[in-house]
């Protein structure tokens, strides 16, 4: 593949693929907005850059060489491209990205979506939810909430969303006939839920491996706590509806704090999205703790 580094000058293929479909250095001109002499100037340029003649020079305009006309198609398709894009982009304006990770999305973002439309009408708000690091550029992210640390890289701002309290929760069900708050011995003999992050030996102060039903995600092991399978540990911001509801207990006084905690962080730059900023205040406000 081509060095983009080899690639002639925009306004050179601009010049010329004016030129072409006017067959007319002037009329080029007049569309452009700039003297006949610089666009055949550029259009000389571009020859010599390619090392192939595009034009051949009439007494009364312009006509294509073969290889003018071949590359005047290629060109042509690549200014379509380039106009469609933009105007898709421009076309919304307010479409704001946000990558969070899935029990983010499940537990905080989604019960609050209508706060948020209601609170900024017109952002067309695209969600991504995975554990994956987001690559601003790559991904066309323009903010996210992720399970990290400081220091932060100087291209990056970050805000402290909240800290990891964990809490042990359970089904009002499997908590039926329960002294609460349990101990830490009867916790440990009620089924445990894991998640990816194993939190469960230093929430009990234990070495070695627990017992219990494994899940990928957070998310997946509160599923199970509300549906009676045992005992789920989460950050409290997480539960703290469903705590209220009354559709998870917490069985045990026992909270700890861990590292690291979520932020909210996006790409620092000299353009700034309107849009993306109101998104960013209103996740710094409402996702807080």
């Amino acid at each position: 593949m081509q060095s983009r580094r080899k690639l002639p000058p925009l306004n050179a293929l601009r010049a010329f693929e004016v030129s072409g479909r006017r067959l007319s250095f002037r009329a080029a001109a007049d569309e452009l907005g700039v003297t006949q002499g610089a666009v055949a100037q550029q259009v000389r340029a571009l020859e010599a850059h390619l090392g192939v003649g595009l034009f051949r020079r009439l007494p009364r305009g312009l006509a294509l060489t073969p290889s003018g006309a071949s590359y005047l198609a290629d060109i042509t398709r690549a200014f379509d491209t380039l106009a469609e894009s933009t105007h898709q982009l421009q076309a919304k304006p307010d479409m704001v990205t946000i990558s969070v990770t899935p029990t983010v999305a499940t537990k905080l973002l989604i019960p609050r979506l209508a706060d948020l439309n209601l609170a900024l009408p017109g952002i067309d708000l695209r969600t991504l939810a995975t554990e994956s690091l987001s690559d601003f550029d790559r991904d066309q992210v323009d903010l996210a909430v992720r399970l990290t640390r400081p220091p932060f890289a100087p291209d990056l701002e970050a805000r402290l969303l909240f800290r990891q309290a964990l809490v042990a929760v359970a089904s009002p069900h499997l908590a039926t006939g329960l002294r609460l708050p349990l101990a830490p011995e009867q916790l440990r003999a009620l089924p445990l839920l894991h998640d990816a992050h194993n939190h469960w030996p230093k929430f009990l102060g234990v070495s070695g491996k627990l017992p219990g039903l494994v899940f990928n995600q957070t998310t997946l092991a509160l599923d199970a706590a509300m549906a009676g399978q045992g005992v789920a540990l989460a950050c409290r911001a997480f539960v703290a509806a469903d705590l209220a509801a009354g559709r998870l207990l917490q069985i045990t006084d026992i909270s700890k704090v861990v590292e690291p905690d979520f932020y909210l962080v996006r790409k620092r730059g000299t353009f700034v999205n309107s849009a993306a900023n109101a998104v960013w205040e209103w996740c710094a406000t409402h996702l807080g703790q």
